[in-house]
C-alpha cells in the first residue's frame, strides 16, 4: 500500500524559492560551460546538484516539496551552489524549517520612542513594522514624505501613488528594494495577516511589484543612499541607518541624514520647520 503525504505551503515555498534562484542563474554566473539549446531561463536542475555536491533525484524532490528535512549542511551547500548572500542564505534556512520563537510583534509604538523621534528635529526619523507601515515619525519625516497621500506605507507609496515614481528618482532600484524587504519580512513571519494582505494587494494592483515578487529576491536593509525629489526641497542625496527596536518586536527605527553642512542638511532643516509635531500617519488601508 503506497502512503501519500501532502505538500504544505511552507514545502512548496522552498520549491518555489530554488527554482527562482536556479532560474536566476546562467551556467557562465557559475564557472560552467554551457551546452546545447536550453529550453527555459537559468540553471538546469542537475547543475545545481551538481555544484551542491548531492544527487540530482534529491534535489528534485526538494524543489517538488516531497523531501521535508534537508539538513543545514544540505542547505549551507544549496546556498553556495545558488550563490545566495547572507540575506537570502538565512532565509533559505527559514523556509526549510521552524524559525525561532520570536516575542509576539506589535504596533504600538511607546512614549520613549516617540519622544526620541522628536529628538530629531532636522532628520526624517519613522518607525515601521515589518509590513513597512509607518507607525509613527517626527515633523521632518512627515514634511520629507508630504508628496504622498496618504504617506502611510513606504511599498503602497512606491508602487501605488503616482508620487512614488517621481519622488524617488531611481525608482527601479527602490522598487526592487522594497519588494526584497517584502519577502525577507514574509520568510520571518510567513503567517502575519497585515503582510499577506497588502502583498495580495500590490500584487493585484501593481504589475511591477506582480514581476519583482516573482524572482524571489530578498534583501536585508542596507545604507545605500536614496536619492529623491522634493516639491519644496528640491533635489536630495539622503543616507540612513536602521535599528531594531528591542522593546517592540518587528518594529524598526529609520533615520535618514544627509552630508553634514551640505544643501541636502539645509533643505531638511528647512522641512523639520514646516509641519508641526503631533501629526501621524493615519494607515487606511494596503
Amino acid at each position: 500500500m503506497t502512503t501519500t503525504t501532502a505538500v504544505t505551503v511552507s514545502d512548496r515555498a522552498l520549491g518555489a524559492f530554488l527554482r527562482a534562484r536556479r532560474a536566476a542563474l546562467r551556467p557562465q554566473d557559475v564557472g560552467l560551460a554551457s551546452h546545447g539549446v536550453r529550453r527555459v531561463a537559468g540553471l538546469r536542475r542537475e547543475e545545481v546538484a551538481v555544484l551542491a555536491d548531492m544527487n540530482v533525484d534529491y534535489y528534485a524532490r526538494l524543489e517538488q516539496g516531497r523531501e521535508r528535512h534537508p539538513s543545514a549542511q544540505v542547505l549551507d551547500a544549496l546556498a553556495r551552489a545558488l550563490r545566495l548572500r547572507p540575506d537570502a542564505h538565512a532565509h533559505l534556512h527559514r523556509l526549510a524549517g521552524s524559525p525561532p520563537v520570536e516575542p509576539p510583534a506589535t504596533d504600538v509604538v511607546g512614549p520613549a520612542l516617540r519622544s526620541l523621534l522628536d529628538g530629531f528635529p532636522d532628520r526624517p526619523a519613522f518607525v515601521v513594522n515589518p509590513a513597512l507601515d509607518i507607525l509613527a515619525a517626527n515633523a521632518c519625516a512627515r514634511a520629507l514624505h508630504a508628496p504622498f497621500s496618504p504617506a502611510d506605507n513606504l511599498a503602497r507609496m512606491v508602487f501605488l501613488d503616482p508620487a512614488g515614481r517621481r519622488f524617488y528618482t531611481d525608482w527601479a532600484a527602490t522598487s526592487r528594494a522594497t519588494a526584497g524587504h517584502l519577502r525577507e519580512a514574509c520568510g520571518i513571519t510567513p503567517d502575519d495577516p497585515r503582510l499577506r494582505d497588502l502583498v495580495r494587494t500590490l500584487t493585484s494592483r501593481s504589475p511591477d511589484f506582480a514581476r519583482l515578487w516573482t524572482t524571489h529576491d530578498v534583501l536585508a536593509k542596507t545604507q545605500d543612499a536614496k536619492h529623491l525629489q522634493h516639491p519644496v526641497a528640491g533635489r536630495l542625496t539622503l543616507t540612513y541607518q536602521s535599528f531594531d527596536v528591542r522593546a517592540a518586536p518587528g518594529q524598526q527605527l529609520i533615520v535618514y541624514q544627509a552630508a553634514p553642512g551640505g544643501p541636502g542638511a539645509r533643505a531638511l532643516s528647512l522641512l523639520g520647520g514646516r509641519t508641526a509635531p503631533g501629526a501621524e500617519p493615519s494607515r487606511t488601508g494596503p
